[in-house]
């Protein structure tokens, strides 16, 4: 039970690992649709989806008598509110692995969307439906997060049911490890999200965002960058606003409830009467950090979660970018964005979805920060040396990036270019 601040500090202590351990754990989102009516797919359409993907061995997940989920080994295929589908993959050592990972799902996704007359769109917005046009699912949390998310945020429900991202979960191996980390993944969100904008097209027009995933993600209750973040946070201030946070639901006797009157310190205090007034559990505090839906946030590793969901050539970029700066070249990343005012970084966040590039962070455009980061990223996996069957290491997966640094143009650019010449929605599905 956790009623007091230290035992959440602890918490957080327990996801300390010797560097010799550190995993990388990779997850992204894919919309789907009917090929026949270029309409979201329906939660009827899933279960067949799921039947079928059962056959290259992954095991059903019921929430009552409803599928809502598949597992094998140590990765989830789960279900989000508009019936978008995410993998969430194993921990594995390093990025060759890592890729593999997805190409092996990647496969049995396509095998299996072909045969059910299904397209795949890998973009960070769905460019093509209205909101009100998106089927639900049965998933119980997602009754009560329709309801209450708007109250705080006026695109919450574009963000449940017309986003999806890339995120990767990286560990540390001590708490000053950690903040370190913590402070260089939130200060560079604004690259990252000028980086990997993939979103453009919304409602089959050029909407003037790069990426208007991460625009709808800045107007959504419970997300943002909070200044706090961009400080030397420690396990203890995080703590502090981990208590101090408002509960989305409470799970209660296999129900859900909504907690929209409380924060978690009120959960602690035994002072729900709605739940007998019971203190929180593991599960409800690993919940309660799962719906804290900031631009990266920790559980017992660090979760980045500010890049748009892309095709297969720059599904592996994000995370290798980032994996070399974090695992292989920390310090020096760090001396570097330690420099930067927060007020700038934060500036440069709210103005990166529409600017991209252009946008300006200390006095400099995100286009020179962005290949500043990407030589030092090149650097840190140089230092890690990790090779593939073929003698090469994990620079391999930098390459999209290079192209995007090269050329200055990004994956919501080609986007704009392709579409906007006949305005054919085939150029929004994956080949």
């Amino acid at each position: 039970m956790f009623a007091k601040k230290e035992e959440i500090i602890e918490y957080f202590k327990t996801g300390i690992k010797n560097t010799r351990n550190f995993k990388i754990g990779v997850e992204h989102e894919k919309f789907l649709f009917n090929k026949n009516n270029n309409k979201r797919i329906d939660y009827l359409k899933i279960k067949e989806m799921f039947s079928a993907l059962m056959e290259f061995g992954w095991n059903p997940v019921f929430e009552k008598e409803n599928i809502v989920a598949l597992n094998k080994g140590g990765r989830n295929i789960t279900l989000e509110p508009g019936n978008q589908i995410e993998l969430s993959g194993d921990k594995l050592n390093n990025m060759h692995e890592a890729c593999a990972e997805s190409q092996n799902y990647l496969f049995e996704l396509k095998q299996v969307t072909k045969k059910l007359n299904m397209n795949i769109v890998s973009a960070g917005f769905d460019p093509i439906s209205k909101l009100k046009e998106i089927p639900n699912n049965p998933k119980q949390r997602y009754k009560l997060m329709t309801q209450d998310m708007p109250l705080g945020g006026e695109l919450s429900l574009d963000m449940m049911y017309r986003t999806c991202g890339t995120q990767l979960n990286i560990d540390f191996n001590s708490e000053e490890d950690f903040v370190k980390k913590f402070k260089i993944v939130n200060s560079i969100v604004p690259i990252a999200i000028s980086l990997f904008a993939n979103s453009s097209i919304v409602e089959k027009k050029n909407s003037n965002y790069l990426s208007y995933r991460s625009k709808v993600w800045q107007s959504t209750s419970r997300a943002g960058l909070p200044k706090l973040f961009l400080e030397n946070l420690n396990f203890e201030k995080y703590a502090d606003f981990v208590i101090n946070f408002p509960i989305l639901f409470l799970k209660h006797n296999d129900q859900y409830i909504s907690g929209r009157k409380y924060i978690f310190k009120d959960f602690m205090e035994g002072k729900i009467d709605e739940i007998d007034n019971r203190l929180p559990t593991q599960e409800d505090l690993a919940t309660h950090l799962s719906t804290i839906f900031t631009e990266n946030r920790l559980k017992k590793y660090i979760e980045i979660r500010s890049m748009d969901s892309c095709g297969w050539e720059c599904l592996c970029a994000g995370p290798a970018f980032n994996i070399g700066m974090l695992y292989g070249n920390l310090d020096e990343v760090h001396e570097l964005v330690s420099k930067w005012d927060k007020d700038k970084i934060i500036n440069a966040y709210l103005e990166a979805p529409k600017k991209g590039f252009n946008t300006q962070l200390m006095g400099k455009d995100l286009y020179y920060w962005s290949s500043i980061l990407l030589n030092l990223a090149r650097k840190g996996l140089e230092n890690r040396d990790i090779l593939n069957k073929k003698g090469n290491n994990e620079t391999v997966f930098l390459k999209h990036l290079q192209k995007v640094i090269d050329n200055k143009i990004t994956n919501a650019d080609h986007m704009i270019s392709k579409f906007s010449k006949n305005e054919n929605l085939d150029e929004l599905y994956d080949k």
